[in-house]
């Protein structure tokens, strides 16, 4: 996708609303999967010591920025989609498609810098870790230690949930309208068909799945990340794996699923495909 869009601006030396969120969104999923899989490499082979330990809370705070900035991205495409295909008349969408080229860059910027601030928070643990390395125990009252600590954490908790249910929002509002206004259409289609194969109203019901596959896809996600900010299940419990494991394979499934439902994507790697198999005889 990443090689696709960049392309594509090159070959047409503007850059595109389409294009640019859709390399928003590959390269800080590049470098989100990049960084987790560092951090599984560290976990693996580094002993846990102040220095290593800081380490792992600086990765967290970065792994906060990207999810966020990935989260906002899918959910700045669904407003673009929910923008460029839906057909109501009412003036604010009017007034949307024709300024939604100007504002894309703005809402990505804006998307940056409210990930920025969502990951500010999570400064405390770096502080906190530095504290429990650092005081020593017997100038410091345990009890309430733990319990600051402790209120600390929920409301890390709140901010960081908070800071994820914004473009979980938008992005699901965006979706249910676009699959309101696709479906709409579609019946409309449908009543009007002459019983032969109508290519049109293949690609709404295609568009349709797509969308109902982001948005479930999304949805598993963020469910998924509330319940491990939330320390619902204990370190290293099967509960957690598995909620780490869907939150590695959602971004996944969604890439596929964007790189199925655009052709202009499936055409590079068919490409490549063909000239190394004429490259191999």
């Amino acid at each position: 996708i990443l090689a696709v869009s960049s392309l594509s601006c090159i070959g047409s030396k503007t850059w595109s609303p389409y294009d640019m969120i859709m390399i928003s969104l590959s390269s800080s999923r590049i470098i989100l999967h990049s960084c987790t899989i560092r951090d599984l490499f560290m976990n693996i082979f580094y002993e846990c010591s102040n220095y290593e330990e800081n380490n792992f809370v600086v990765a967290d705070i970065l792994y906060m920025f990207l999810n966020c900035s990935g989260l906002w991205f899918g959910a700045w495409l669904s407003v673009f989609y929910c923008i460029k295909v839906a057909s109501f008349t009412q003036s604010f969408f009017i007034w949307m498609k024709q300024r939604i080229a100007r504002l894309v860059p703005w809402m990505l910027l804006t998307s940056w810098l409210y990930s920025f601030a969502a990951a500010i928070p999570l400064v405390w643990k770096v502080n906190s870790v530095h504290d429990n390395f650092t005081l020593p125990s017997p100038m410091t009252n345990s009890s309430a230690m733990r319990t600051t600590r402790k209120d600390s954490l929920t409301l890390l908790i709140y901010l960081c949930e908070a800071s994820m249910a914004l473009p979980l929002i938008l992005s699901v509002v965006s979706s249910i309208l676009l699959i309101r206004s696709l479906w709409v259409h579609s019946r409309e289609m449908q009543n009007n068909a002459s019983g032969f194969r109508d290519p049109s109203l293949e690609a709404h019901m295609k568009a349709i799945k797509s969308i109902c596959s982001f948005l479930i896809l999304y949805i598993t996600y963020f469910i998924c990340l509330l319940l491990l900010y939330s320390r619902v299940f204990s370190p290293l419990s099967d509960g957690e794996s598995v909620c780490e494991a869907v939150i590695a394979a959602c971004p996944t499934g969604h890439t596929l699923v964007l790189i199925w439902s655009n052709p202009k994507f499936r055409e590079l790697p068919a490409r490549i495909w063909h000239h190394t198999k004429c490259h191999g005889r």
